[in-house]
């Protein structure tokens, strides 16, 4: 196994980790008072466009070539970022 593959490997395993926590988060709204379940829902909106972002970027990297797959890390590796953040706030908005 190559670096690539074990690097796919640890971005597809948070992507699911990130998939299993926005949707404790919309359950969880779907039992808040009637005020909250708005921001839930304004906060899941915005963590799943952050998640499709993630997820086409994790794509390009499977579908990349061997050579090519180091230079789109960058762009990976903003976009966890940013998917990272946003579920960090949203889960301390709604503690």
């Amino acid at each position: 196994m190559d670096s690539k593959d074990q690097y796919v490997r640890l971005m597809q395993a948070k992507m699911d980790q990130w998939n299993a926590e926005v949707d404790l988060l919309a359950a969880k709204a779907k039992v808040a008072a009637a005020d909250l379940r708005i921001e839930y829902g304004q906060q899941i909106e915005h963590l799943t466009a952050k998640q499709v972002v993630a997820r086409q970027k994790l794509e390009e990297l499977k579908a990349s070539g061997a050579g090519a797959w180091e230079d789109l890390k960058v762009g990976i590796e903003s976009a966890w970022k940013s998917m990272g953040e946003a579920l960090t706030s949203a889960r301390a908005r709604f503690k």
